[in-house]
């Protein structure tokens, strides 16, 4: 089965079920002539332009006053592929380099890019075999685009470099060969514009913001298993506390969190304590506000998603090939700062009321094991978590508030947006882990309180997991049962049947 994909606008859902989809890709008819258009007016305007048009017959960056002559024009474009393959570091997941070649070929769907439709339509055919071009994590400085790992992206296109394919690493020479594919020969403009853009940064940012839509989802049902674990009050969630402070976010997770606790034994029953901590109380304000942020992040990135961020830019309407700075991941950056941020405090809070569940109160043992002392219980967990937490705090320091010239001072402001990708992708894994040992310890704890019942979504959240985790009652090694939580948390669909 195949999807027609073309330059209309998409939602990010809608990117998300196609990205994620089995269905073979197909261009559109309309976006197939929209690229032959834009193609055959470049090369006319090559043909009668006095003036060199950079990065055509030009050289590249600060190398721009150098024209280059016709007959040379392709292997300019090889070159520069070629010579910025500079990535350092580890292997990008095979997932989040199919999400950077699926969204390189959106970006050139409109005919703003001005490459072949052959070009296009060979990214196309590679793409529906499930391959999965070998990138690296470093290198880029997300200014004139991702050009370090783009450029990775675009070997094997020309033969060059590695894919993986089939699960199994093989050089871009051999993939071409058992893909029946010859190496493509790059023109005027193609080698440019499959370098410039955003889509190393864009695709770890989606990435990090499906997954923390997903952290939130659990968070809040996670969080009211806590707080009955805890024996917590409830009226902190009362509609009049939050109607008077609006935010959305707040509004959203107090109704969420006061409707799954509507039937639970352990919320309602009389509480010895007048009020709780913040990392209780305060839960509404603190979660919501990072709902909202990653709602105003989830804007940034339909925006991008829907924007050609290349260069130069043609427009044959107006007889124009302009140099501007559309690759320039500033929107991205800043908003992939925040996005770490927000998910960073939502592991930040949920250490805290981790800590409060294992000191030995309101009932529970200590480290909420039944022999303290001989056995440390959940001592140690919440050591990891406070490691992850801190890491987190360490890593969302802003990346996009520094720069660092390059090119010979002609690229002179850079955004190192790649960076607050990366950043953001490892916040969002510690911040899954430390859920899931926030669950582990809540569950545990649940436990202590029984015959007292939870809410009757968390009853049956608590028999899934139990079917996966058993109780703790004696120490053992904890890390299989850490990564389990984990797991069934990344699997965890919540919505309860109140909502």
């Amino acid at each position: 089965m195949h999807h027609q994909v073309s330059h209309e606008y998409i939602s990010l859902n809608q990117f998300k079920s196609l990205f994620e989809s089995d269905n073979k890709l197909e261009i559109s008819s309309e976006s197939k002539h929209a690229i032959q258009k834009s193609r055959r007016f470049l090369l006319d305007k090559l043909g009668r332009s006095e003036k060199p048009i950079y990065g055509i017959n030009t050289g590249f960056g600060s190398l721009c006053k150098e024209e280059i002559g016709a007959e040379d024009l392709g292997k300019l474009q090889i070159n520069l592929v070629r010579s910025h393959a500079c990535g350092v570091g580890p292997k990008v997941p095979d997932k989040i380099s199919r999400l950077i070649f699926l969204l390189k070929i959106r970006n050139f769907l409109s005919g703003h890019s001005g490459v072949s439709l052959e070009l296009a339509t060979q990214m196309v055919a590679m793409y529906n075999t499930g391959a999965a071009p070998v990138i690296f994590e470093k290198g880029s400085l997300g200014a004139s685009g991702d050009l370090v790992p783009l450029a990775h992206l675009s070997l094997p296109l020309l033969g060059e470099g590695e894919v993986v394919l089939n699960q199994r690493m093989v050089s871009g020479k051999e993939a071409l060969e058992l893909l029946n594919m010859k190496p493509f020969v790059l023109a005027a403009k193609e080698g440019l514009a499959l370098l410039n853009g955003t889509q190393f940064m864009l695709a770890y940012g989606l990435d990090s913001l499906w997954r923390a839509q997903s952290i939130m989802n659990n968070a809040m049902a996670v969080f009211a298993l806590a707080m009955d674990a805890f024996d917590c009050r409830t009226d902190f969630l009362h509609s009049g506390i939050h109607q008077i402070r609006p935010h959305k976010g707040q509004i959203r997770v107090a109704q969420y969190i006061d409707k799954i606790l509507s039937t639970s034994q352990i919320a309602h029953r009389e509480k010895i304590q007048v009020q709780d901590p913040y990392s209780i109380r305060c839960v509404p304000q603190v979660l919501g506000a990072s709902w909202d942020t990653i709602d105003y992040v989830a804007s940034v990135f339909e925006t991008e998603l829907n924007s050609i961020t290349d260069n130069p830019n043609v427009f044959e309407d107006l007889d124009l090939v302009i140099s501007g700075g559309n690759f320039h991941g500033q929107p991205l950056a800043l908003a992939l700062d925040f996005l770490s941020i927000a998910v960073a405090e939502v592991a930040n809070i949920a250490e805290r009321l981790l800590y409060k569940i294992i000191a030995g109160e309101r009932g529970l043992p200590p480290f909420l094991t039944q022999n303290p002392g001989l056995e440390s219980g959940f001592m140690i967990p919440q050591y990891a978590a406070a490691a992850l937490v801190s890491q987190n705090k360490q890593l969302a320091t802003p990346a996009s508030v520094d720069s660092i010239v390059s090119s010979n001072g002609q690229e002179d402001h850079v955004s190192m947006g790649a960076n607050a990708g990366l950043k953001c992708n490892q916040i969002v894994a510690n911040t899954e882990s430390v859920l899931g040992i926030l669950l582990l310890a809540a569950m545990q704890a649940l436990d202590f309180r029984r015959p007292l019942q939870t809410g009757s979504e968390l009853e049956t959240l608590y028999a899934d997991f139990r079917k996966l985790v058993p109780f703790r009652g004696s120490d053992s090694v904890f890390k299989p049962d850490m990564d389990a939580a984990t797991q069934f948390l990344r699997n965890l669909q919540f919505e309860p049947e109140s909502l």
